[in-house]
């Protein structure tokens, strides 16, 4: 179990990544509903943000909050040059697949510190491997 300084910069992380998954996924999803207007995969999109919800009620929403500390967090205020690349909504597309996923196992390793977080490792799994499964069908050549 961490101690309280590593628990604080543990929560920090989780919350961060908690946070770029939402996102990603709600990127996934405007160009499921607004691009390819595919209601199905906006439908499986949506049950993964609220399956998020719920990971990061395990977690507990308020500890999460106490650990943000984004006056600190060096990327905070900075765009990455790579960000600012897109050519075209497949590229979005692609980007925030690559986000998502990379989400997915940061949440799932660092939630696997704390027995009482496993659940919440072993659901970021299966939301990654349904990401690497949609990222195929809509991204494949």
């Amino acid at each position: 179990m961490p101690n309280d300084n590593d628990r604080h910069r543990i929560l920090r992380v989780l919350d961060a990544n908690f946070n770029r998954l939402r996102e990603a996924l709600r990127v996934v999803e405007e160009y499921c509903r607004f691009i390819i207007e595919d209601e199905s995969v906006c439908v499986k999109l949506k049950a993964m943000r609220h399956s998020l919800s719920d990971m990061e009620t395990a977690v507990g929403q308020s500890a999460l909050l106490e650990g943000r500390d984004t006056g600190t967090d060096c990327f905070a205020s900075a765009s990455r040059p790579e960000e600012m690349g897109r050519t075209n909504a497949e590229s979005v597309l692609r980007a925030n697949f690559k986000r998502a996923q990379e989400a997915c196992r940061v949440i799932e390793e660092y939630s696997k510190l704390s027995t009482a977080t496993e659940p919440v490792s072993r659901q970021a799994k299966e939301t990654r491997f349904s990401l690497y499964a949609m990222e195929k069908a809509y991204l494949a050549p």
